[in-house]
């Protein structure tokens, strides 16, 4: 069993907003490119790769220092030590690391000279097999300080495949919301029954309201009890005593000065509409006038 609170038009617009929202959101996970970590993968796999380069060099114990991000898509690797490197193994560990992290795009890589700067070895990978280039891999490199940059080619925009049942998401839940929350018709034509007519007025005791060509005149509890006493005998004079005894005295307070007082407020609220007043009978009572013409 759901509790469904009422809701006003502010209310529930504001509830369409958020789900208009919500549904963006879930959409927008679902198109988020599979690529978007792709920068920690390359770091991993070029910090991976050099590892495999200080061990083919029998050096377990050199540190490597953070992989840093340039510009341009592109990542540079450095050593603490001087180091050899084999070509061929580079090419192979490098191709390896790639592929394990999921790069499927070209590349290319690039051994330079700490001092400067200059390219002592460098490659290409490519997904066609004709435009990919690697020089003769069987000429060691000396030892010496190196800093090897990976360029990974830019990623062209890939449509993104959804699942069928990721579009169901929305639709279920603006129908549950208009199921739920959806405005009450029926209610409203309850409420709109639930009025008796006062002249130019409309009077809802249950709303300590009146309403009168859609402006809503606020009522006091006082003033809502008084009027629905009134209401239900017009024309006829209800004794200062009774009125006295249904609004106040059941409520454990008798003053007739507060009598006279909310019964001058609510002729305020009353007097647009000249057929309705509420007349003093001298020490008798009250009565509300009405005259329907």
């Amino acid at each position: 069993m759901f509790f469904v609170p009422a809701m006003n038009k502010s209310a529930i617009k504001t509830n369409y907003l958020f789900l208009g929202m919500l549904s963006l959101w879930i959409l927008g996970s679902a198109c988020q490119p599979q690529e978007e970590n792709e920068d920690q993968k390359a770091k991993i796999a070029l910090r991976e790769v050099g590892h495999q380069l200080l061990l083919a060099t029998a050096d377990s114990t050199s540190t490597i220092p953070p992989i840093k991000a340039l510009e341009n898509n592109s990542y540079l690797l450095s050593f603490s030590n001087d180091l050899s490197i084999e070509p061929q193994l580079l090419v192979d560990q490098m191709k390896d690391k790639m592929q394990r992290a999921g790069f499927e795009r070209n590349y290319t890589v690039e051994v330079k000279n700490c001092e400067d700067l200059e390219v002592a070895y460098s490659y290409e990978i490519a997904k066609e097999e004709q435009r990919t280039i690697i020089p003769c891999g069987t000429r060691i490199l000396p030892p010496g300080c190196y800093k090897i940059q990976l360029f990974i080619s830019p990623s062209k925009q890939k449509a993104v495949t959804i699942p069928w049942w990721w579009l169901t998401i929305p639709v279920l839940l603006i129908g549950v919301f208009l199921f739920y929350f959806k405005p009450n018709n029926s209610s409203k034509k309850e409420e709109s029954k639930n009025f008796k007519s006062l002249g130019d007025f409309r009077f809802y005791p249950d709303q300590n309201k009146l309403v009168k060509a859609a402006v809503e005149i606020g009522l006091s509890n006082k003033e809502c009890e008084l009027l629905a006493i009134l209401v239900e005998t017009p024309n006829q004079i209800i004794r200062r005593e009774e009125l006295l005894k249904r609004v106040w005295e059941d409520n454990g307070v008798v003053t007739g000065r507060s009598l006279d007082t909310y019964i001058s407020k609510l002729r305020k609220k009353l007097k647009d509409d000249d057929r309705i007043q509420i007349v003093n009978v001298h020490g008798v009572g009250y009565k509300l006038s009405f005259n329907s013409k």
